[in-house]
């Protein structure tokens, strides 16, 4: 064969592949019918975040005709039976960034392809399936179900846009809802979240988080405020306070250790702690002691702390503003009056004044 003819074969031939792979990869980015879509929530410290693709109504009749009630043959794929696939396209997967439960029903961390059941006019299941990689539900598996979740659907204004929302939100938990044309499915979403952020805090506490004694603080007032284990919250605070290369016994540390203690019932011990801390107060914490133990309606120990204060800084008018209200508070209308005035002659800054004048006013009325 002449050489120079085998040559341009195979430059023909190269050229050719080269085209081929070039117009593979080199396709026009067109616009889709159905945009893709991302929403999350953040719960407490665990997100829930669902990857979706929104068609619209274009004057459809939606429920029971474009999406079928019941099980239904896509056509394609492998499932002979299937349910929604929550949108359009591609799998609508959600994530879950720790372990949730979903209609109070157990779910483990993960990304899961997510399905709806359409049954009737008022009746759902939403499907979480463990198959998050095929297209939309044609390949849909009953067995790679992680769970399912019956819901009740209602009636919503016009959703034009196929559109997933997070509503009533609470600290541990969120509404995710699935709304298009006139029907909404919720289904509730919620995490213990006192136990993933103290087991977060046992797992890093190992570590680097654990060399300052404020994250053993913060650990265990947490703990001590969102019904965790007051057992172990006073061995942290304890740890804070003494036995460490971090620890430091501080007025905030007792304070928290006090509380700790009276919610286990512990009054004396409570009451011992208290006044040590009240000893290495400064005036705002010392105020803020008062506050505490009027709140608690215990108005023996907030007249002490308040007392203490206006003794240590007699020149301020804040403290005797706060004595004041106490002395209100007990219905000590002769005392209440006396240091209410004591400290407008004391020339408080605004909210201070504004503050004694009212409780002043409340008194002249009684």
């Amino acid at each position: 064969m002449n050489y120079h003819y085998k040559n341009l074969q195979v430059i023909a031939f190269a050229f050719t592949f080269f085209m081929g792979v070039f117009i593979t990869k080199a396709q026009i980015n067109l616009p889709r019918g159905s945009q893709k879509a991302t929403v999350s929530q953040t719960v407490g410290t665990s997100d829930v975040t669902i990857h979706y693709s929104r068609p619209s109504v274009k004057g459809r009749e939606i429920w029971g005709k474009l999406v079928p009630y019941g099980m239904t043959n896509p056509g394609f794929g492998t499932a002979s039976e299937a349910p929604w696939r929550a949108g359009a396209d591609e799998n609508t997967t959600i994530t879950f960034s720790h372990n949730a439960k979903v209609g109070g029903k157990e779910i483990e961390a993960g990304t899961y392809g997510l399905h709806i059941l359409v049954k009737d006019e008022d009746n759902a299941t939403i499907i979480f399936s463990k198959d998050i990689d095929s297209w939309g539900s044609f390949f849909y598996d009953e067995e790679s179900d992680a769970l399912r979740v019956d819901i009740t659907s209602r009636e919503v204004p016009h959703k034009e846009w196929l559109t997933f929302e997070f509503g009533q939100i609470t600290p541990t938990s969120a509404t995710a809802a699935l709304v298009w044309e006139k029907k909404e499915f919720p289904f509730t979403i919620s995490f213990d979240v006192t136990d993933i952020v103290l087991s977060e805090f046992r797992e890093k506490s190992k570590g680097q988080l654990g060399f300052s004694r404020q994250n053993w603080e913060q650990a265990a007032r947490f703990s001590a405020n969102n019904y965790g284990d007051l057992e172990e919250a006073l061995g942290w605070v304890d740890g804070a306070i003494s036995g460490n290369f971090y620890s430091q016994k501080t007025f905030n540390n007792l304070a928290l250790k006090a509380q700790i203690l009276r919610k286990m019932g512990n009054t004396e011990e409570y009451a011992a702690l208290m006044n040590e801390a009240a000893q290495m107060a400064n005036m705002n914490q010392l105020n803020t002691l008062g506050y505490q133990m009027m709140n608690a309606k215990d108005y023996e120990s907030a007249l002490k702390f308040f007392k203490l204060n206006v003794k240590n800084n007699p020149e301020n008018a804040n403290v005797h503003d706060s004595l004041g209200e106490c002395y209100k508070t007990m219905g000590d209308k002769k005392n209440a009056v006396k240091y209410l005035k004591k400290s407008l002659a004391l020339n408080p800054p605004a909210n201070v004044k504004a503050n004694s004048e009212k409780l002043l006013a409340e008194l002249e009325a009684m």
